[in-house]
């Protein structure tokens, strides 16, 4: 067979995902088949190979025969000779065709590819025009030519049979969310929690602006009503299309999209726009934002923003494109809110009323993952309108610890989850900060919520500084939560301890001299023979259920209840074909990296998903005691034998573990012995964390005075 000139390339990574097997069974056929397809591409390490031929390949073999259709679609579109964001473009297109036209699209597909790729110029050109507009050079959305087309018919005709099964939406969302889980590095994205959390901060709006749009996250967020009008605008002229393209196959209801590709601060595409809303994650940091050729620009209301300023340029933007009474929300750094070289901006907002709220969100929540980012909202004062008196200070991180402080397992406090990457952790978070802000606009105050939420006086913030940082007007709460949870937290500790010292084993007595000579076997083995049952961790879990992760195997942490299950996000991405790997009680469970652990799953852990990460041994009541088993698998030795080296990292190879063979009588007294082990590491981890709480809370205590230094010892 040979390979066309621009026909879609596929790698050993992508053969492995489309034959559902893993790469080293890629390399296998590669070595053992003379007939395997040869290399057209790539490199001597990383070889690419024709994706036509390799699936005729793989049907002729037998192995293609379950592959899912959103796989073959992805190799397609991650393949395509014009790279993958063409790719895209091409197939949003096509979509847009398909769920717009749907007639028209059954009558072209009907001939060949080189046909087809003709007629699409024009059929394309009836849907983008009326979603897009007529100035055709204005639009963020061009229409493609023929010869640019014509590799990208294949992927056409998928596209469109995964739109048959997921809808047109859905397989859009599908391939623009897997190019950019991808590609992470190459865009600033804006994670889901984050953008609802800032699109209803804007409240309902009928026309919203996003004058840095990126992959339209925000606009997606916020759309929804009827007739509402959605304006994009990203310096990337690809980002913009692909904004363009995702709003109009997300949106059933007539919408007006208008999408540009310029800089907004520069070359703004929408002056005469007065939004109800603007939405915007802009850059950060930019020191090249226009600082000279825009000094004298008209948007500088509140002051001509410093060079190294350029977020307060972006917040007057967005100022600037509202109608009166229209609400900014921004995604901002951290440093925004207190450097020096900007305060006299931030003062004007506050004394004419334009700022309302600076709210610091959990670190983790929105890259870059390292920072608490901060969310300002703004509103557009009215003529004649009075300034607000205060403005509200919000500390996100603390709706995060306060609902892990109604975790029910109160054994594990460290299992509290503050980072906002956490899905769990976010809808806490969300509503209390709704709950707060709301509040606060209804009655133009806020009474203190410690630690969380405080409204302040106007003419406090003006100082020298005008610093916002909520956590200089909020200190976190103590530790221990006030004196009476400090005398809870001290008495469990003294019953931890003495509990502790109860469990502490007895002195260890020589071992029987022949204990060297057992007959060994391998985990391999034992799940050859039918004695134990291997499985991995690392399909996603259901809607509320709860993961066990590797962390919590190692501390001994329960997994975290699952959140209230809302309605399913709508991101495209189809059911998993692999249910999860539930645990029972009984189970095994090895970590194979990060040390010598193994878990006994109780009835608190049974029905938790297995992480990735994770081995689950699940053995024959009648041939294994499971304390047994983990308490041999956790030897040092042992898994220093199990255990495969690269130049940073450790692997452990599960089915090499040993164990002795003993009959069952042998392995319930050992069982037993492992099992009182673990409730005193159990007791030692307990014990270890109380006293680091009660530490904490009497250090926090004392230093802001909610603790008094001579009180005294309570009675036993």
């Amino acid at each position: 067979m040979t390979h066309g000139a621009g026909a879609t390339e596929v790698t050993a990574a992508g053969i492995a995902r489309l034959a559902g097997v893993g790469r080293a069974a890629v390399s296998n056929w590669r070595r053992r088949h003379a007939d395997f397809p040869k290399p057209v591409g790539g490199t001597d390490t990383s070889p690419s190979f024709a994706l036509a031929e390799v699936e005729q390949w793989l049907r002729g073999q037998g192995k293609l025969s379950e592959v899912p259709l959103r796989e073959r679609v992805w190799q397609q579109l991650a393949g395509h000779p014009a790279g993958p964001v063409t790719a895209l473009l091409h197939a949003g297109c096509g979509l847009l065709l398909v769920h717009d036209r749907h007639t028209d699209w059954l009558r072209l597909s009907a001939v060949s590819d080189a046909h087809l790729a003709r007629l699409l110029p024009d059929a394309l050109d009836t849907v983008l025009t009326p979603r897009f507009g007529k100035a055709r050079r204005a639009r963020a959305v061009r229409v493609p030519a023929t010869p640019e087309l014509l590799p990208s018919v294949p992927l056409l005709r998928s596209a469109a049979e995964l739109a048959a099964e997921l809808g047109a939406h859905k397989a859009y969302e599908f391939l623009l969310g897997r190019h950019l889980d991808a590609n992470p590095r190459q865009y600033t994205l804006t994670p889901q929690g984050p953008a609802e959390l800032m699109a209803a901060l804007a409240g309902p709006a009928r026309s919203v602006l996003d004058p840095a749009c990126g992959t339209g996250a925000l606009l997606r967020a916020a759309a929804g009503a009827p007739g509402q009008q959605l304006y994009g605008q990203d310096s990337a002229p690809d980002l913009a299309a692909l904004t363009a393209l995702r709003l109009a196959l997300g949106s059933d209801a007539p919408a007006t999209v208008r999408t540009a590709a310029a800089d907004a601060l520069r070359a703004d595409a929408h002056p005469d726009v007065a939004a109800d809303a603007v939405l915007c994650h802009p850059p950060f940091n930019d020191r090249n934002w226009g600082h000279d050729e825009l000094s004298y620009d008209a948007r500088w209301e509140y002051g001509l923003p410093a060079r190294t300023e350029s977020e307060l340029a972006w917040v007057q933007h967005a100022l600037a494109r509202l109608r009166d009474g229209g609400t900014a929300v921004l995604l901002m750094p951290p440093a925004a809110a207190s450097r020096r070289s900007g305060r006299r901006i931030r003062a004007d907002l506050l004394r004419r009323g334009a700022l309302r709220a600076v709210i610091a969100l959990p670190p983790g929540a929105a890259p870059p993952y390292n920072l608490p980012l901060h969310v300002w909202v703004l509103r557009r004062p009215g003529p004649g309108a009075p300034a607000a008196p205060e403005a509200l200070l919000v500390e996100a991180a603390e709706a995060t610890a306060a609902a892990d402080g109604r975790h029910p397992d109160a054994r594990h406090p460290e299992s509290r989850h503050t980072d906002g990457r956490d899905p769990r952790a976010w809808p806490p978070v969300q509503d209390a900060v709704l709950d707060a802000y709301h509040r606060f606009e209804r009655h133009g105050t806020l009474e203190e919520i410690p630690g969380f939420a405080l409204s302040v006086p106007v003419l406090e913030l003006l100082d020298d500084e005008v610093d916002l940082a909520p956590a200089r007007r909020l200190p976190p709460r103590a530790a221990g939560g006030g004196v009476r949870e400090l005398g809870e937290v001290r008495d469990r500790l003294g019953a931890t301890l003495r509990l502790t010292a109860d469990l502490t084993p007895p002195r260890a007595a020589p071992g029987a001299p022949d204990t060297a000579r057992w007959p060994l076997t391998t985990v391999g083995e034992l799940a050859r023979a039918g004695a134990l049952v291997i499985r991995t961790g690392g399909v996603a879990a259901a809607a509320g259920v709860p993961v066990l992760t590797d962390h919590d195997v190692l501390t001994g942490a329960t997994p975290a209840p699952p959140v209230a299950p809302a309605a399913p996000p709508d991101d495209g991405m189809p059911a998993q074909a692999e249910r999860p790997v539930l645990t029972e009680p009984g189970d095994v469970v090895v970590p194979v990296s990060g040390g010598a652990a193994a878990r006994v799953v109780d009835e608190a852990t049974a029905g938790a998903a297995l992480g990735r990460g994770l081995a689950l041994l699940r053995p024959d009541p009648a041939a294994l005691d499971p304390w047994f088993l983990a308490g041999f698998l956790r030897g040092t030795a042992n898994n220093r034998q199990a255990s495969s080296y690269a130049s940073t990292s450790a692997r452990l190879d599960v089915r090499r573990l040993q164990l002795p063979r003993l009959p069952p009588e042998r392995q319930r007294g050992y069982g037993e012995r492992f099992r009182a082990l673990a409730a005193f590491e159990d007791a030692l981890r307990l014990a270890g964390r109380l006293g680091e709480q009660l530490v904490r809370g009497m250090y926090d205590g004392l230093t802001d005075g909610t603790v008094a230094p001579d009180a005294p010892d309570p009675a036993p």
